[in-house]
């Protein structure tokens, strides 16, 4: 990081200088690019031992440890989200990954979102429980949920918000003071808030996960995740969960997603006002059922969004009044939005989801949530990431595609 790099600055020019510097070989004015894997050890032994120290992260033996640029990385997105530190990861998964196999052991008990991420919801239904943790899976958005399901044992509490698909909100201020009258370690993944609209530290939160490779890279062509939160707790996920279990960003990725962190203020404005723009039209057609996004007054999450996030980002779902086979029509007449998976792209991309299939990832559902989702659902859902391109293109692709639906 720069020397004279002053955290009071704005997050826009924190964007551009944090973890940056010129380069001491050429005098670049941009970080090179280092795709080493191996670095030479010092023959003096105090420097051997800080090199071989979690202390001395500017000191570097192997990349699965750490390395230069994925450094860099780490040292920008600290600073952004206001924590001691940083580790990436190879993906949002190795992130969230890392972080429970470090943080849980057989026995312990981890309140988490019901509704989350295909591979999160696995991970928590699934792969946790074969190692003996027991997990409680709630709707996080309902407060009494979470407060019920929290025992004096608990350990973690892991929230996802804005949730995905469902775009739920949960209050983080109001669940974290939950989690920490019992000593648990509270976690957000706040990736679809793209970091610059949420700032979960500050509410609370002990630790804040994003899948790098969505809003914070932007341009759909690295993949990476973060951990970021207090410095200690931190080395014990870098030691044990990136080292031994493998989940080491590479170099180059983190240098794409370092260059593409520079425009996340002007891109997460622009997502923010698209979506707004795009969920307003989408409501007020007649041939659409339901919109759900948290800048809608219609949202059952709209108060508690104003009051933890700066703006309500650029996920959106919806459906139409027809049936599950004409969605996919509805996408065949789609002429610039591109029917693909991720989200967080400069590009607006959209993904339909059968509700059945929804079922079939949420692989821990019992008949009461199913009825339940099945509900707010209906047969399926678009999930709808808004790109930066002139919200009315967007509009005017949406509006032709519809008008050709029955």
């Amino acid at each position: 990081m720069k020397e004279n790099i002053d955290k009071q600055w704005s997050f826009d020019t924190l964007c551009v200088h944090a973890g940056e510097g010129v380069d001491t070989d050429t005098k670049a004015i941009r970080r090179p690019i280092h795709m080493a894997n191996s670095y030479e050890y010092p023959i003096d032994l105090t420097e051997l031992l800080e090199t071989l120290s979690w202390e001395h992260l500017d000191k570097f033996q192997y990349t699965r440890e750490h390395s230069p640029t994925p450094r860099h990385l780490e040292e920008r997105l600290a600073v952004l989200e206001g924590g001691e530190d940083c580790i990436v990861s190879a993906s949002g998964m190795g992130a969230i990954a890392a972080t429970f196999f470090t943080l849980l052991n057989s026995g312990d008990h981890i309140v988490a979102s019901e509704v989350s991420y295909t591979g999160t919801q696995k991970l928590l239904g699934f792969h946790l429980p074969r190692f003996g943790v027991d997990v409680s899976l709630v709707d996080t958005t309902d407060p009494q949920e979470v407060s019920h399901a929290i025992r004096k044992d608990t350990k973690v509490v892991y929230v996802e918000t804005p949730g995905n698909p469902m775009v739920g909100i949960s209050d983080i201020k109001k669940i974290s003071e939950m989690a920490h009258a019992v000593g648990a370690t509270m976690i957000v993944d706040s990736t679809w808030s793209g970091l610059i609209n949420q700032q979960p530290l500050s509410l609370g939160a002990d630790m804040v996960i994003h899948s790098a490779t969505k809003y914070i890279n932007g341009h759909g062509d690295a993949l990476g995740g973060a951990v970021i939160g207090p410095q200690k707790m931190l080395a014990d996920i870098r030691e044990y969960g990136i080292v031994h279990l493998g989940a080491c960003i590479s170099p180059f990725n983190a240098w794409l997603i370092l260059r593409g962190s520079v425009t996340l203020p002007m891109r997460m404005e622009k997502h923010s006002q698209n979506a707004l723009a795009v969920a307003s039209y989408l409501e007020s057609h007649p041939k659409v059922k339901s919109v759900t996004y948290p800048g809608l007054k219609s949202h059952p999450g709209y108060e508690v969004a104003q009051k933890q996030m700066k703006a309500p980002s650029g996920m959106l779902n919806f459906n139409l009044k027809t049936d599950m086979m004409a969605h996919f029509d509805f996408l065949k007449e789609l002429q610039l939005i591109t029917h693909a998976v991720s989200l967080g792209h400069d590009q607006s991309l959209m993904v339909y989801i059968p509700t059945e299939f929804f079922f079939e990832d949420m692989v821990v559902f019992n008949d009461a949530q199913k009825e339940k989702y099945a509900g707010l659902m209906g047969e399926g859902i678009f999930r709808f990431s808004v790109g930066i391109e002139n919200s009315e293109d967007i509009i005017a692709d949406l509006r032709q595609a519809l008008d050709k639906m029955p």
